[in-house]
């Protein structure tokens, strides 16, 4: 007999989708990631097939094997998700709101009521005159590739060599900035988690704080019906972050990102529900679940790729240093700068927790030896 627990078949085998297996199996959903090989994070834990997400017939063939689909990552090809949906496969996000995390150019557009750095489309350097700017490849960017702080009409010339078309955007010297995790079903129920300060190194997030600490009340509701409002407009179906720069009492939004994100992954430890269950229930249309905290304030802070490649002896030190820790491993290979882990820690004291995550990362990475 044929089971009436449905099958989910995720774009992607990464550490999301080794995230996305636990609470797939606490709900008994089955799981089936497409892999680009077998020793992807994801591809260690949980059921897989190894194909190419850029080939139609391969994506297909997977699709058949699967209730519905969604994704890990936003490297698909839209033509790809376009032409299935028009076979009666069923994606979540849908073609429709999915393009708005693959093309930035789309996304500005499409969010043309809300504030937002004043930007433009440019394919030639002479284009601009007013110096700095920000510039950004429509798609593909992700952890501060394919995005450039650019000074001159010189530098702008040499980044369209490779890149046609660029978006180019106003630089906000922002105060800092937040992510807005938000989650919304088919049939419109929506819900977010607290708004979550980011900061970052080199264009790569290296920790979070949730709630953002330097956050008033009146700028905490704002983003997060802004976060609400737009997974209406663009009709989300799944969870997605709406990131956002803070400049006094003004929010600016950055770029969204339509699947789990690294801003979310302290909703695991820190949430009644984590994004991946909730991503999980929001594309079967289940009701969604509680997004309150756990405790006062959740630390994250991500485990880069250093000087120590044994992810495993660091536990000795840190777990007894600090036994609350949370270590979450992607079991991927250490390269530098990749993220291959992370840490999380709940509490009260703000100074404490980020000094216990900081020494975390720090001795995972081989920054300090002690």
């Amino acid at each position: 007999m044929k089971s009436s627990f449905p099958r989910v078949g995720i774009i992607g085998a990464g550490q999301l989708g080794r995230m996305s297996a636990s609470p797939a199996t606490a709900l008994g959903i089955d799981l089936l990631l497409l892999a680009e090989n077998a020793t992807d994070s994801g591809a260690q834990i949980t059921n897989f097939e190894v194909g190419d997400y850029r080939d139609l017939a391969q994506v297909r063939e997977f699709a058949q094997k699967c209730d519905l689909l969604t994704f890990e990552h936003e490297l698909i090809p839209i033509s790809i998700i376009q032409t299935l949906e028009k076979e009666g496969i069923k994606f979540y996000p849908t073609s429709e709101s999915f393009i708005f995390s693959q093309d930035k150019a789309a996304m500005r557009q499409r969010l043309i009521n809300y504030p937002a750095p004043k930007w433009q489309v440019i394919n030639n350097a002479a284009s601009i005159t007013d110096f700095p700017v920000i510039a950004k490849s429509i798609s593909g960017g992700y952890d501060g590739r394919g995005v450039w702080k650019v000074d001159s009409a010189t530098e702008l010339a040499e980044i369209l060599i490779n890149n046609p078309k660029l978006l180019i955007e106003e630089l906000i010297e922002f105060d800092f900035e937040i992510s807005v995790m938000v989650a919304r079903s088919p049939h419109g129920q929506a819900s977010t988690w607290a708004p979550t300060q980011t900061i970052q190194k080199d264009g790569i997030c290296t920790m979070t704080i949730a709630p953002s600490p330097d956050l008033s009340e009146a700028l905490n509701l704002r983003a997060q019906q802004m976060a609400l409002d737009i997974a209406a407009e663009i009709k989300l179906v799944g969870v997605m972050a709406v990131e956002m720069f803070i400049k006094g009492d003004q929010i600016f939004i950055n770029e969204l990102a339509m699947r789990p994100h690294n801003s979310g992954h302290w909703t695991i430890d820190g949430s009644v529900t984590s994004q991946f269950e909730q991503h999980l229930r929001a594309i079967l249309d289940l009701p969604l679940g509680d997004t309150s905290m756990t405790a006062d304030y959740a630390v994250m802070g991500n485990v880069l790729g250093g000087e120590k490649s044994d992810m495993y002896r660091p536990y000795l030190h840190l777990l007894a240093r600090t036994p609350k820790l949370k270590v979450h491993q992607y079991r991927k290979a250490v390269k530098p700068g990749r993220k291959i882990g992370h840490v999380t820690l709940l509490g009260k004291n703000l100074v404490e927790l980020t000094s216990e995550v900081q020494h975390a990362i720090d001795y995972m990475s081989g920054v300090i030896d002690e």
